[in-house]
């Protein structure tokens, strides 16, 4: 039988179980893998927004990250919410020192009701210390501007520069990759584009519209960490496949009944 990977979410946690570690966990458990978390930060959040952040100390979550390496094999760690630059450099530090196979880094910076989720301070640490170290980064148009110091994108065009700009800031070792979601651009016809430095791939789809896409870049991102693994590292494959099942998440979403703001995805629409 083939060996069920293990894969790790270093993110926050959200109660109404939308976003951060509880939405990986269930994205990791759908898609075959096991799910583990490391907490990085509280929040006091639904689905109409956040009211309130409670951080985590630094050393508390290097020590949560060092105790599940020493005794669990780690095939894939998703970084999510983080927080504070503390945090940031902490979780560097370790992964750093613990290598693990896929690092999927989500530079989640704001949430869906428009709350911020990474202070100023901590996106230079995020670019310095844990992009040279991911094997992926999933950032949506809005974190990529900030990634690059750069403005507003509104075509495929202006995406295609802004995924060979990331490219740049990552490390040349091995294969890395970008995965640029293209959700904030205009019209319902969408791209996520997929680079490596050479090829420049697309995955084309449709916007589905719902007001229930609360933690979409977190599932995603699980979903990459649940995959990998399984794929054996084949990037593009498990992008697609990554893609392909959030799009039926998200379709499946009013399905759910849960609060009156932005709703979640529905993770287990293959179950349910």
């Amino acid at each position: 039988m083939a060996s069920i990977p293990n894969s790790l979410s270093i993110a926050g946690v959200d109660p109404s179980g939308g976003a951060g570690v509880l939405a990986d966990v269930k994205a990791m458990s759908a898609l075959g893998a096991y799910g583990m978390a490391v907490i990085a930060a509280l929040t006091a959040q639904n689905t109409q927004g956040v009211t309130g952040i409670h951080p985590v100390p630094a050393s508390f979550v290097a020590q949560q990250i060092d105790t599940l390496f020493e005794d669990i094999r780690v095939d894939a760690v998703k970084i999510g919410m983080l927080g504070h630059q503390s945090v940031t450099r902490a979780v560097a530090e370790r992964l750093a020192h613990c290598l693990p196979a896929h690092i999927v880094l989500d530079p989640v910076m704001i949430a869906k009701s428009g709350d911020a989720l990474l202070e100023p301070t901590a996106v230079t640490e995020l670019r310095d210390s844990l992009l040279p170290l991911a094997t992926v980064i999933t950032p949506n148009l809005p974190e990529a501007a900030v990634l690059v110091e750069g403005g507003t994108v509104e075509t495929p065009k202006e995406m295609r520069r802004l995924a060979e700009r990331l490219r740049r800031l990552m490390a040349d070792n091995g294969h890395r990759w970008v995965y640029l979601k293209g959700g904030h651009l205009p019209g319902d016809e969408l791209v996520d584009l997929l680079h490596d430095g050479d090829r420049m791939i697309e995955l084309p789809g449709r916007r589905i519209h719902t007001a229930n896409t609360h933690g979409t870049g977190c599932t995603l991102s699980a979903a990459l960490a649940a995959l990998l693994p399984q794929l054996n590292g084949d990037l593009p494959q498990a992008a697609q496949r990554a893609h392909d099942y959030l799009a039926k998440a998200i379709a499946q979403a009013d399905r759910l009944q849960v609060g009156s703001g932005h709703g979640p995805v529905q993770h287990f629409h293959a179950w349910w």
